[in-house]
């Protein structure tokens, strides 16, 4: 969210793309309540400029991915004529059907690394807001690199292991 607010992109999401994110946090912190998550989702909405896509259903029964889950995703990325899908799962999305619709697939780690040589600076402020701002645990700088190795980011954590004493 911190780096969705530099406008260095303009990032798209759905209800439905809330609703998996939510859902499998639940699954993962039982600490966590559904209301908790439905504020952020809220905060999420009110806070990036037309960042829920509404109006794509019409597209899913259109559309073939190997999980059928997933149409929802390339639904929504072409109707809101985004060119990137950020996920993880690279493998449910592929080129040979994106590319039907001007769309590719990138892993976050990627895409951060493409940012941070787009706009270090932004990257680097957006990372230092987010880090300060966890206070449950808060992170030393090196813990916050480490969260982000845990969650698959290697190249993102060593192109920002340059400016660790920045953030």
């Amino acid at each position: 969210m911190h780096l969705a607010l530099t406008d260095l992109y303009r990032a798209k999401w759905t209800d439905e793309i809330h609703e998996e994110w939510m859902s499998s946090l639940l699954e993962l912190r039982q600490d966590l309540t559904r209301a908790q998550l439905e504020r952020t989702r809220d905060l999420m909405n009110r806070s990036v400029r037309d960042g829920l896509v509404e109006g794509y259903d019409y597209l899913i029964p259109t559309l073939q991915l190997p999980d059928a889950d997933d149409r929802h995703v390339l639904a929504a990325a072409i109707r809101s004529q985004s060119s990137v899908i950020l996920t993880f799962n690279l493998k449910d999305f592929p080129a040979v059907e994106l590319d039907k619709y001007d769309v590719e697939a990138l892993h976050p780690d990627e895409f951060i690394s493409d940012l941070i040589d787009l706009n270090a600076a932004r990257v680097l402020e957006a990372v230092a807001r987010h880090r300060q701002s966890l206070k449950k645990p808060p992170m030393t700088t090196r813990e916050y690199l480490d969260c982000l190795l845990k969650q698959g980011l290697p190249e993102t954590v060593k192109q920002l292991e340059q400016w660790e004493a920045a953030f």
